[in-house]
């Protein structure tokens, strides 16, 4: 049943490129003169990989959130990282640097991982609790200042930040999903060589000590490699709910493994996911793609209450 699963994701990406409101002629995706070359190129296999990437890089995040903070319901964007980056890129749409709006947006990310890192460390007792809750203090901050860009942007700006807030994977050229792609694969590896203190550190953090891990040396590692491939990921397609949130669970209740050892597994599945989830968006015979986000936060949903349910019962 298993290598059905791989069987059929690898499908799902080798034929991802070929579906759209568009059909593209197998015998013309070669040819350099003709818009299905273009098509193709420029414009679908890009989002495949950016989508990939993107889903990869969130479900692992989402893993090692749920891990670190002890918490199923953690998700990618607890610490408030997405907040950050969706301020930053609605600062730069509404005072005129849409050029910059992905630069606006990692800034955005990298100046919540500053503020959150030096808040933490100056208290007394070095905690992920801690760091949550400045987290999300932070994401409230972040709310009530984009609310203020909302009020004084005009209808087209206003409509630019809710397009960006909902998702999205329009990537032109390969060479634009580069940061996400190295950011994802950076990640993989760093988690797959802490493998055995993640392990540790998933029983408790007095057994982590005993063994000789870090604890907080570790737990910053982790957090802080993690908050800035959000960063890198968020600025370019904005935030995209849920992945980091479905996916490592239904995978822990197939495979009933912990977290270390779905480190991959996650890696993979989620960005088959997400890819899934655009093909759906660019196929649904509207006028437009239906902003990624949108999909994933309808599937999404449904889940995150049952898992709220579950936990209520257990």
């Amino acid at each position: 049943m298993r290598y059905l699963f791989i069987l059929l994701s690898l499908f799902i990406v080798a034929v991802a490129p070929f579906f759209g409101q568009i059909e593209i002629s197998l015998s013309n995706i070669n040819d350099i003169a003709s818009m299905d070359y273009k098509l193709f190129w420029d414009l679908r296999l890009p989002r495949v990989v950016v989508a990939f990437f993107t889903g990869a890089l969130l479900g692992l995040s989402g893993l090692l959130f749920q891990s670190l903070f002890r918490n199923p319901m953690s998700t990618p964007f607890t610490l408030g990282v997405a907040s950050g980056a969706t301020l930053g890129t609605a600062f730069a749409i509404v005072f005129g640097y849409i050029s910059l709006v992905a630069m606006f947006g990692f800034f955005g990310a990298i100046l919540t991982i500053v503020i959150l890192f030096t808040i933490t460390s100056r208290l007394k007792a070095y905690e992920t609790s801690s760091l949550l809750l400045v987290g999300i203090a932070l994401s409230f901050f972040y709310s009530a200042a984009l609310m203020i860009l909302f009020y004084i942007s005009d209808e087209t700006q206003s409509y630019e930040i809710v397009r960006f807030t909902m998702g999205s994977l329009d990537i032109v050229g390969l060479d634009h999903t580069m940061p996400v792609v190295i950011a994802s694969a950076l990640l993989l590896a760093l988690s797959l060589k802490y493998k055995r203190e993640i392990k540790l550190l998933l029983t408790s953090y007095d057994n982590a000590f005993l063994k000789g891990i870090e604890v907080k040396k570790i737990n910053t590692i982790l957090l802080i490699s993690v908050s800035i491939g959000i960063g890198v990921a968020v600025s370019i397609t904005g935030p995209i709910g849920f992945v980091g949130l479905i996916v490592p669970h239904i995978l822990k209740t197939i495979y009933k493994q912990s977290a270390d050892k779905l480190l991959f597994i996650t890696f993979f599945y989620s960005g088959i996911f997400l890819v899934f989830c655009d093909l759906i968006s660019r196929n649904l015979g509207t006028s437009s793609d239906i902003p990624i986000g949108v999909i994933t936060a309808f599937l999404g949903g449904p889940f995150f209450i049952y898992l709220l349910i579950r936990r209520r019962r257990a």
